[in-house]
């Protein structure tokens, strides 16, 4: 779900070229998670090999990030650990969200609603092991660095932002910024013209760019203050927030009172799952690990044809052309920096 912050945040327009050269580490759960939904036959049915295995997810992450790598954005994925005790009840509700999904799925199949069955199938979408070990093998055969976090892979993204280890965080939601990342990138991954879910309407979508301390200025308030608005609204560790506060009227209360504690008081019938400054610490101070190390290198193209085409039953065409367009791409971008370079020389 992530906290709802859309209509606080101040953010600039980008375009994708202009993160040529870039690093940007992003959640993988969340990608892959993304690629699962949509990457759906008419009926709603994932992409399987010949053996049943579903290969929605790694569809999705060859040709998105071949498309980035491209572009000369050099992405880093970081994969979820152990998700926090206190975001035991969000983990239950989307579990509920789900069953409830299957449901309505299997119902518009039979009623011959395919518009509704793909709808529903979407929300029905789990992450197994098997296809967290095939994403991770793909990237490294892809020359692509990923990160193990021992928790919230948003934390750890954000950690390895504010070190310096990645320019920014790529991601649809606004806990980056909690969590402390200097800039996040929005829309890095749904780009261009999309339609509106359940709307015969398509808008164009481009890159947004977030920094913390212009937010923080424009706000005038701490980042310890952005996360207290944060929990009055809502987060992953208490989704409900406090009834009838949105995201200006916890920035209003967090500004008159300046602080969680000092709020709480004030709010009548105010309940949260867990104690709220425990929450605030989960931000503040999440579990993270400097154990990893970022490099990129050209893809193995033949190692990921024989993993793709011969194991998962990818077109091997697709495939080659993806990944050499990738080092076209590269080898243009090395000619036009020594040509940049000897006219600097000379000039």
């Amino acid at each position: 779900m992530g906290v709802d912050l859309k209509d606080i945040v101040p953010r600039k327009t980008i375009s994708l070229e202009s993160l040529s050269g870039k690093s940007i580490a992003v959640d993988a759960y969340n990608a892959l998670y993304q690629f699962l939904a949509i990457i759906r036959q008419r009926d709603g049915t994932p992409l399987m090999d010949r053996t049943g295995r579903i290969t929605s997810h790694l569809s999705g992450l060859l040709y998105r990030t071949a498309n980035m790598l491209k572009l000369g954005i050099r992405l880093v994925y970081v994969f979820d650990g152990q998700p926090p005790a206190l975001k035991e009840a969000e983990v239950k509700r989307r579990a509920q969200i789900k069953e409830e999904a299957l449901q309505r799925y299997e119902e518009a199949l039979k009623a011959g609603d395919l518009e509704a069955a793909r709808t529903y199938a979407q929300m029905t979408a789990q992450l197994k092991d098997y296809m967290v070990e095939d994403a991770k093998r793909l990237l490294t055969l892809m020359g692509v660095p990923w990160v193990q976090a021992p928790s919230e892979g948003e934390a750890q993204a954000a950690y390895m932002a504010m070190k310096g280890d990645v320019w920014a965080v790529g991601s649809q939601d606004y806990d980056s910024l909690l969590f402390g990342t200097p800039r996040l990138v929005r829309n890095l991954a749904i780009t261009g013209r999309r339609k509106l879910p359940r709307k015969d309407v398509y808008i164009e979508v481009e890159p947004e760019l977030i920094e913390l301390n212009e937010v923080l200025r424009q706000l005038r308030i701490t980042r310890e203050q952005l996360v207290d608005v944060g929990i009055l609204v809502g987060t992953d560790y208490n989704p409900q927030g406090v009834k009838g506060v949105g995201s200006k009227t916890a920035l209003k209360l967090i500004r008159d009172y300046g602080s969680l504690e000092k709020v709480l008081p004030t709010l009548k019938g105010a309940s949260f799952p867990v104690d709220p400054l425990e929450i605030r610490e989960m931000f503040l101070k999440p579990e993270v690990t400097d154990d990893y190390k970022i490099e990129w290198k050209p893809p193995d193209i033949e190692g990921v044809v024989k993993f793709l085409c011969g194991e998962r039953d990818f077109s091997e065409d697709r495939v080659r052309k993806a990944l050499t367009e990738v080092l076209e791409e590269e080898e243009k971008r090395k000619e036009e920096k020594k040509i940049s370079r000897l006219d600097q020389f000379f000039g």
